[in-house]
């Protein structure tokens, strides 16, 4: 059984169950109760009961069976390599605006994966076209009530579907969704918008047919097409202009008025992209309801413009001992941050400089933060920072810059390289107005912000 298509232990909780089996990083677990697992659905369900049997394969090739007895629903203590056992599902799909696609050569294998796997989007809201989804797939979630669920829909014409995503497949999602919505599946629907084919007319179609799902459509979030400088042999496409981004806005106010009647929710949210572009303000909390798609982008902005306002009274008058420091942004964060910034350079012995760096990696049509990379970065900071009479005493960037859980960047360059090679700290701040302003100031503040995952697959 290779490792990759099995449930392979990368972990060991100290003093756990596990631990006390006496299970090591390297077993595999082949099955439970005389079940074979395809992934941490299996598991989890499995390992709820009290009595287990668990049949391994450790890592010198030995086999046994082990039993542990243990609290109903309480953990084995058991990390896995993967959330699939069985192998990710991959996409099926040639969507003409498919990010993946516009990828350089060279960049580590795993950015390239299409996963298309409705298990991930159970367990870490990935988003999905169900388009590979088969009867019994559809069977096992509506048994198990996996939900909620994370779907790209991007328009609900089958026809126009079939085209957008390159898929004969792609036509059945209305049907599927009903499906999934009376069956009390929660779903979340993705967007990926782009000028000239589902925006306008057909994009009120979307909305329309959508909010006749019912009380389980979660939300809808709306992301303009990203585009990188790596398009050579695909299809034609655009970016927004800042008339047609003005447009979508007062679109999509339209229909949230007319959802807001109909099912006391807006229901459908655009990305913070959107409000950038057309020059326009940022709608109130009240109006993202409960911020359903912040991985999305879809009310990061506001949230941080409100932390910001919160945190203010904090903010010290003048800091013990001059520093500087340069706060790292790309094209579309500066939008959020411009207006802060000026709050922070009015603190005493503070110099706070906003650096606004175009992505020369993937195309200057890319603005958003998560997508600049160590050795743009570099770039710029060394141009800037010449001949600078005081050099920063740290760089902020911010953490969606960085692999999760790493120090990498999406060129491999590391916090680290960029450190060295520029002799200045970088320090990596959480993505929200307390991480900015602790990093800035370099201290703690009373409030405790909550940290969100906010990068998630446009697919």
């Amino acid at each position: 059984m290779s490792q990759q298509k099995a449930a392979l232990v990368s972990e060991v909780i100290s003093g756990s169950p596990a631990d006390q089996l006496g299970l090591q990083p390297e077993d595999i677990i082949l099955a439970i109760n005389e079940q074979p697992i395809q992934d941490m659905i299996d598991y989890q369900y499995l390992t709820a009961d009290e009595n287990i049997k668990l049949k391994v394969l450790h890592s010198n090739g030995g086999q046994e069976i082990l039993t542990v007895s243990k609290e109903y629903d309480s953990d084995l203590g058991i990390r896995f390599e993967n959330a699939v056992f069985d192998g990710t599902r991959r996409c099926r799909n040639r969507c003409c605006f498919c990010f993946v696609d516009q990828l350089p050569a060279g960049m580590r294998p795993s950015l390239y994966v299409k996963d298309d796997d409705y298990r991930l989007s159970f367990l870490q809201g990935n988003f999905v076209t169900l388009t590979n989804l088969q009867e019994g797939d559809l069977e096992r979630i509506l048994k198990w009530h996996l939900s909620p669920l994370y779907v790209s829909v991007h328009t609900a014409e089958p026809e126009l579907r079939q085209r957008l995503m390159g898929n004969q497949q792609a036509d059945q999602v209305m049907t599927q969704l009903k499906r999934l919505t009376e069956g009390g599946i929660t779903v979340h629907v993705q967007i990926v918008l782009c000028p000239g084919l589902n925006d306008g007319r057909h994009l009120g179609r979307t909305i329309r047919d959508l909010g006749e799902l019912g009380p389980n459509l979660g939300s809808v979030g709306i992301v303009p097409v990203g585009l990188t400088r790596f398009r050579e042999n695909l299809f034609g496409l655009r970016r927004f202009t800042d008339l047609e981004a003005r447009e979508c806005i007062e679109q999509v106010k339209v229909w949230q008025e007319r959802l807001l009647q109909a099912r006391g929710s807006r229901t459908v949210y655009l990305s913070d992209e959107f409000y950038l572009l057309g020059q326009a303000e940022f709608p109130s909390s009240s109006e993202y309801e409960d911020f359903y798609q912040l991985e999305n982008g879809v009310g990061l902005a506001r949230l941080f413009l409100d932390e910001f306002a919160q945190l203010s009274p904090q903010i010290p008058a003048v800091l013990g001992s001059a520093q500087k420091v340069a706060v790292v942004t790309s094209r579309l964060g500066w939008g959020v941050l411009q207006g802060v910034i000026p709050r922070l350079q009015g603190i005493g012995n503070l110099k706070v400089n906003l650096e606004v760096v175009n992505n020369h990696f993937f195309g200057e049509g890319i603005t958003v933060t998560g997508l600049l990379t160590g050795q743009d970065l570099f770039r710029h900071l060394s141009e800037s920072l010449v001949g600078q009479a005081q050099m920063p005493d740290r760089v902020v960037i911010p953490e969606v810059m960085c692999k999760a859980e790493s120090t990498l960047f999406l060129d491999d360059w590391s916090v680290e390289d960029l450190a060295s090679r520029l002799g200045i700290p970088v320090v990596i701040a959480p993505t929200s107005a307390q991480g900015l302003l602790e990093a800035v100031l370099d201290c703690r503040l009373n409030k405790r912000s909550r940290r969100r995952r906010i990068a998630k697959i446009r697919r």
